[in-house]
């Protein structure tokens, strides 16, 4: 048996090896932290902003100023608490309907653990303790890479997306497939 430890072909073979654990369970990453605050969101308008030249004796800047925020803000349509699955989750999950109509998932006080490839969901699965696997079994949607395991981020949500049934948001990590946390939707 020693002899095998001293043959080239097996420290390539052990190094390769561990260069394979190292890429798939990345474990550095449970000591990393992504922080990300993002404001609420509003409303896009798709027009530039409009305002009055400021052009006095003393300021020829020619800014223009931009518009004030619209009085009517997002409306709640559903929102959640996160639970805990795979790992330590907590925060809180928003759908909001903006002015204009469009969709966001706001996420806000999120702290969970950093992780390979996570993803936001929607989904029409419920929301239980101890059954973080059952995400990919039914209709789910997904909004994006998760921008930061900590702090405040939003998520447009497509027009076609069905809210009625897609009634949960998990955090979900693709590549071992399971929720490190999630939330149930409700009005």
């Amino acid at each position: 048996m020693r002899n095998v430890f001293r043959h080239p072909v097996t420290w390539i073979v052990v190094a390769a090896g561990v260069a394979v654990a190292l890429y798939l369970f990345q474990p550095w990453r449970l000591f990393t932290t992504v922080e990300v605050n993002e404001p609420p969101p509003v409303a896009a308008t798709g027009q530039a902003p409009t305002g009055e030249a400021t052009m006095t004796g003393e300021d020829m800047t020619g800014d223009v100023a931009t518009p004030a925020a619209s009085p009517e803000g997002p409306r709640v349509l559903s929102m959640g608490t996160f639970i805990t699955h795979e790992h330590e989750t907590s925060g809180v999950a928003k759908v909001l309907q903006l002015p204009n109509g469009e969709r966001v998932l706001r996420i806000e006080n999120l702290d969970t653990s950093d992780g390979p490839d996570l993803r936001v969901w929607l989904s029409d699965q419920p929301v239980k303790e101890g059954e973080w696997r059952v995400f990919d079994d039914g209709e789910w949607l997904e909004l994006g890479e998760l921008k930061g395991n900590k702090g405040n981020a939003n998520y447009p949500i497509p027009a076609s997306a069905d809210l009625d049934s897609l009634t949960s948001v998990t955090i979900w990590c693709r590549r071992f497939a399971v929720s490190f946390g999630a939330a149930p939707l409700a009005a």
